[in-house]
């Protein structure tokens, strides 16, 4: 597993930008041969997405051979509510890109079956060949996705009940409301992510920075997900200053 430490958040978007960007155009995907992407929602890739849109703008990259799968969306909340996985992504990225909306692909929390929706999004990513290279956030917690502390690290796409503490830190987006947070959320397993050919972690500030240390310095645990990105052959987290307070080894960094 790789560690690289930018000095700032807008520093890490623009990095992790420039590297999808390399890989799909290093990919060459067509149509027949289109490029996966697995893609997170949150305030940490915010400046990812801005960045790849200006890039896509410039000329730089085209989405026009890319399928993306999202890790995540609440049960139970309209799919056009504001704080809707599904609106968060169309609002911050698909809408100002060319990727077909066919090549969109984002579990439907409003499913009459969830449990089959869960079973079938598994089916759709072994379907175009797996996920070549997967995007992803912490939680404060050390959680990936929405597999909470205590998660199985073989779990697969599923329903989950999120923890009082992800209720707390997304209540932000609702106004600080927390009876106003879904308090179920459907979501790819540890294991799904995992069987990505790539992995590229985002964590940005001094709140994920305990995260950040139990998940790179300390072992494997289902208490802290991410760290099961240790026994990923090509994983990498790419952090700010602020994010490696915690850590105890000090990394040279390189590149700045």
């Amino acid at each position: 597993m790789r560690l690289l430490i930018r000095g700032n958040s807008q520093a890490v978007g623009k990095y992790i930008a420039e590297y999808i960007i390399d890989r799909i155009n290093s990919f060459a995907p067509t149509a027949s041969r289109p490029f996966v992407l697995g893609l997170p929602t949150g305030s940490s890739p915010l400046e990812i997405y801005k960045n790849l849109v200006e890039k896509f703008k410039a000329g730089d990259i085209s989405f026009e051979n890319v399928i993306t799968f999202n890790m995540d969306e609440y049960v139970a909340l309209p799919r056009d509510h504001p704080e809707s996985y599904h609106t968060f992504m169309h609002k911050h990225f698909f809408s100002h890109i060319n990727i077909p909306l066919k090549n969109v692909n984002i579990l439907d929390g409003n499913a009459l079956d969830l449990e089959a929706e869960c079973i079938a999004y598994e089916a759709k990513i072994k379907a175009v060949g797996g996920i070549d290279l997967f995007l992803g956030g912490i939680g404060t917690d050390g959680h990936i996705a929405f597999n909470e502390p205590g998660s199985s690290l073989v779990s697969r796409t599923r329903v989950k009940t999120l923890t009082y503490e992800t209720v707390v830190a997304n209540s932000r987006f609702f106004g600080g409301n927390l009876e106003a947070v879904p308090k179920c959320a459907l979501t790819v397993g540890v294991a799904t992510i995992l069987d990505a050919r790539e992995i590229v972690i985002i964590a940005t500030g001094a709140a994920k920075a305990l995260a950040v240390k139990k998940c790179i310095e300390d072992g494997v645990n289902h208490m802290w997900t991410a760290s099961c990105l240790q026994n990923h052959p090509c994983a990498m987290f790419v952090v700010d200053d602020d994010a490696t307070l915690e850590m105890q080894v000090k990394t040279v960094k390189v590149g700045i």
